[in-house]
Order: C-alpha cells, then structure tokens, then sequence
C-alpha cells in the first residue's frame, strides 16, 4: 500500500519553503493513498488537510491534530467515522462519496464540539430512512449537513422522533453489513479468479512450454552478438508485440464493460488494474530505447568503425609523441580523421632538436617590451598661437664665452 511519506510532505509544502513542522495547509489529494499515516506527527500546527480522491480506506493517525480546522475526505474508501476526537478545533469534515454504512458511527463526533458542518452525501447511509433526523438529533453542535441549513423547527421534531428513527436506523445498518460482507466474499472470488485467468493467458503466449524448464547440454557454443540484426527475429518480434496489442485492447474492453458492482474493493482492483498498464506501457517504451550491445571487434579480429560521440577510445602508438603540439582535423575531401602527432627528438636525431623541459622563469632577452616613455615622440617648437606651451631651446653658452665660469650652486638661465 501507499502511505504519506516525509518526501510527499515535503514536495506538497513549496508554499511554505518545504518546512513542514510549522505547515498550516497541506493538499494531499489525487496521490493514491491507502493509509493515513505521519501526519500527526509531522505537522502539529496544520488547520487544513486536503485528502480527497485517494483510496484511504480508514480515518486514523489524526487525533495529535489538535488546531485542524478543515478535513476533506471526500472519495475515499472509508467505511465508518472514528477517531477523530483528539482534532478539538474540526469545524468542518467533508466524507462526501465514501462508503459509509454504520451510520450510527457518526455519534463520535459528539466530542467536537466546535463541528458545524458535515457532508455525507454520495455514501450508503443516505439512502436510509430517517438519514437526516437521526444525524440531526445526534449531533446538537451541527448547524450545516450536505451543503443544507439545520433550521431549529427540524431539530425539535427530530428530537422527539429519535427514539423510533435511532431503532430503524439500527435495523438497516445491519441488513447493510450482511450485505458488505457478501460483496467482500464475492470480490475475493473475482479477484483469484481473474488471477487464474491471467496465469493461464501468459502459458499460452509461450508455445511449447509445458511449465518445466529444460537446459540444453549439447549446447557448448557461446552465446555472440551478430554484426546484424535478424531481420527475422525483428518480424517475430514485431508480430508479437502486436500480438500484445491485441490482446491488450481486448482485456481493456472485457475489463471496462464487465458489471461490477460500486465497492471499495472494485475501486482499488480499478486502480490495480490501471496502474499495472501503465507499467507495462513504461516497460516496452523503455524497451525501444534500449540500444542492443555493440560489437566492436568481430570475430576474425576486424576493428569496426563506431560513429558514435563521446565514444571512449585509446591509440597505442610504436613512438613517444608530442600531444601539446598535436592536431585532429577532418578531411574536406575523403572525410577521414587525419591526427597529425610530432614524434618527441631523440640524440639518434641530430637534425631535430632534443626536447628540453620548460621553466618558468622567464628570459627578458627572448621578449621586447615596448618603451612606454617614447609613446609619444617630443615634437619641435611651432611657434604658433599666442601661448607657447613648448619649451624653447637654450643656446649652450659654455667655455666658448669669455670670462663664463660655472657655478653649480648658480640654477640654470630659461
């Protein structure tokens, strides 16, 4: 069966950054559900709980709920109310289209005093007489039941007839347990019979098999794969899966035509029955994808080609090559895959150089670095425009002049 998982939980709680200790609401609905479980546990502060659409076929592992507000247990396969004293805040509980039969079962909700609506319709119980006054008369905190308003005139007269309607309501629950008891025994017969039937149609997709399995010990040639598929094999195959087919599209046709009752367990054999085809269905997909194992090598030793990317590959090579100076280039005209690798130089190679190891020092004489203070070369005077920005030259008045005697402590004439 599936159960609530903390994963479920905690994908269902995006809304509240996936921390589920302090989750409010939570919608577990249309996720196949066969138990009520964790929940309590996990999520102690949630108001409310969205179940509907599962196959939940009992109410429990909620009563440590003590702030939820809003239950939904609309189709499921529950059968009767219980335990949900402990939710003290429930206001309002939807078991719409269930399959509850013991109707005086209601009485436990007694206990919730805060109740104010309820909705049963869709459930077995509704079709007893006095449905509606005993659940009335029964539970007095109710102000709503199945979307209808309880007006005080239908309680008082549901009060005063409890007595006759609570008898009668007894009478047909038990006709309707001996008649669920039936349908269980009858739905237990179905089921090993159609799983007969199932076993019997999977020996006669197999011919000749008789239900024993032979070995073949004459048989001493190993298994190899073929550089070809069979195109016999692939028709077999191909026949077979329609074969499939066919028979598929006949077993959904007697499935959904048969009459059957409406019980729970026809509910879940439904839910079996379509979740096993959508297996299958996954199985031969996967199937189609699955690639058949490559020959690479055949048996006379020929090396097949493999168009393939990403193919692993490894060159064994009769020299020590240079891989950093080493090309891979395809061929415009042929197509092939030429690769270009430099044999390492060896001292029997005197007209190649030998190979050095690389340093990271590096040398200045082997690089030039541009002189960055002659990036703009110094132009002459123009003697243009009224401002002279450029500096003029100085005629050199050096020993030529007479009496000229050089002080350094003197600054230079401008």
């Amino acid at each position: 069966f599936l159960s609530v998982t903390e994963e479920l939980v905690r994908q269902r709680a995006e809304h509240n950054n996936c921390e589920i200790f302090s989750l409010e609401e939570i919608s577990l609905h249309q996720q196949n559900i066969e138990k009520l479980e964790h929940i309590d546990k996990w999520c102690r502060e949630l108001k409310i709980l969205y179940l509907q659409n599962n196959l939940i076929p009992k109410i429990e592992n909620l009563g440590k709920l003590k702030k939820l507000e809003y239950l939904n247990l609309a189709l499921n396969n529950i059968e009767r109310i219980e335990n949900l004293e402990g939710c003290e805040d429930l206001k309002k509980l939807d078991l719409t289209a269930n399959f509850i039969g013991e109707l005086s079962s209601i009485k436990v909700l007694k206990n919730n005093v805060h109740l104010r609506e309820l909705f049963l319709v869709g459930n077995p119980c509704t079709e007893f007489e006095g449905y509606r006054h005993f659940v009335v008369a029964s539970l007095h905190q109710l102000k709503c039941l199945d979307s209808q308003d309880i007006e005080r005139s239908e309680r008082i007269q549901a009060l005063q007839n409890y007595p006759e309607v609570e008898k009668l309501i007894r009478e047909q629950e038990e006709s309707y347990i001996l008649q669920r008891a039936r349908e269980k025994e009858e739905a237990q017969r179905q089921i090993q019979k159609k799983q007969e039937k199932k076993r019997e149609k999977e020996r006669q997709r197999k011919p000749g098999f008789d239900g024993r399995w032979y070995t073949d010990v004459n048989n001493t040639i190993p298994d190899s794969h073929e550089d070809k598929e069979n195109p016999q094999e692939t028709e077999k195959e191909n026949k077979y899966q329609e074969l499939i087919g066919s028979e598929d599209d006949e077993e959904d046709r007697a499935f959904w035509e048969e009459p059957t009752p409406y019980t729970p367990e026809s509910r879940v054999e439904m839910h079996r029955y379509l979740e096993g085809k959508q297996k299958a269905k996954e199985n031969r997909e996967q199937k189609k994808k699955e690639k058949p194992p490559r020959t690479l090598i055949t048996a006379e030793g020929k090396v097949l080609n493999i168009n393939e990317p990403k193919y692993p590959f490894q060159l064994v090579l009769p020299a020590e090559v240079r891989p950093d100076n080493s090309s891979a280039k395809r061929s415009q005209t042929t197509g092939h895959l030429v690769v270009s690798m430099p044999k390492v130089a060896t001292s029997s190679q005197p007209h190649q150089c030998l190979e050095s190891s690389e340093k990271l020092e590096v040398d200045p004489t082997a690089y030039s670095f541009p002189d960055v203070g002659n990036i703009v070369p110094e132009k002459e005077q123009s003697g243009q425009g009224p401002v002279r920005l450029q500096r003029q030259k100085v005629t050199d008045i050096g020993s030529n002049s007479v009496g000229f005697e050089d002080n350094p402590d003197v600054p230079p004439l401008i």
